[in-house]
């Protein structure tokens, strides 16, 4: 049984994005790029909603063409160029350089956390929360950014039960950002 990652940068609130989607408070140093590229390098699948593969199929293609990519930044564009990724979507028709899946995204992430193979990381928020409800998450990768933001698209949604986790991971990145990592009971 493959194992189901679900992280990402939030703010001390909670938050992914402050209002009107905006990210600007969770650009990363260099440390913390260098660390989340060796977590994707290690990832054998990305699962991916709507709003995030828009997101990163509209640059990461050609990160590594960009003026003033730095090393990192071009092992990451070619890293995810190369890693498989499968996208949930109900209104796209198409995507370029991934799997399209138009239905059931539990029934599906489920189906594919039983094959054999590496761990597969969720991005996107919906996607995760319908991952977490479900009881598909095996870890849970919280990056902490000091900044309050009072609102915007939460980390974490409603749950039906109660999901306890051991911390197995902390970890302290420049500016005062926090790595805390768990795994669910």
């Amino acid at each position: 049984m493959r194992e189901l990652i679900y992280g990402m940068n939030v703010t001390l609130d909670g938050y992914v994005a402050a209002h009107g989607d905006d990210h600007g408070w969770s650009a990363p140093s260099e440390e913390l790029f260098a660390w989340w590229l060796a977590q994707e390098k290690a990832i054998s699948v990305l699962l991916y909603g709507r709003r995030l593969w828009e997101t990163m199929s509209s640059y990461w293609p050609t990160g590594d063409q960009q003026p003033g990519a730095t090393p990192a930044q071009v092992e990451f564009a070619r890293n995810w160029r190369d890693t498989p990724k499968v996208v949930f979507s109900s209104t796209l028709d198409e995507v370029d350089g991934a799997r399209l899946v138009r239905g059931d995204a539990v029934a599906e992430i489920a189906r594919l956390k039983d094959g054999d193979g590496g761990p597969m990381r969720v991005g996107g928020t919906g996607l995760g929360r319908a991952a977490m409800r479900a009881g598909l998450i095996d870890e849970l990768t919280v990056v902490t950014h000091p900044v309050v933001v009072g609102g915007g698209t939460p980390f974490f949604a409603e749950l039906d039960r109660w999901v306890e986790l051991d911390l197995v991971e902390t970890g302290t990145f420049p500016g005062g950002v926090v790595l805390t990592r768990y795994r669910t009971r």
